[in-house]
């Protein structure tokens, strides 16, 4: 999948944060700019296994304004 299709999600010393440049240091992992996909990802905690993190709300309410 191309990279401009995806949103990369990381975490560095223990914060979870949305990487718009794709390049900030740490732990990430990528979901596909996609609401169906957020909504799975959401429902299913994927997320949170992947980064071995709680994903706070705030997360994916950021990310939901940046898919629209």
């Amino acid at each position: 999948m191309p990279k401009r299709e995806l949103l990369r999600i990381v975490k560095f010393d223990g914060v979870i944060s949305v990487d718009l440049t794709g390049k900030q240091n740490g732990k990430g992992c990528y979901i596909k700019k996609d609401r169906e996909v957020l909504n799975k990802a959401k429902k299913t905690d994927v997320l949170s296994r992947v980064l071995e993190a709680e994903i706070p709300d705030e997360i994916y309410d950021e990310i939901e304004k940046i898919i629209d």
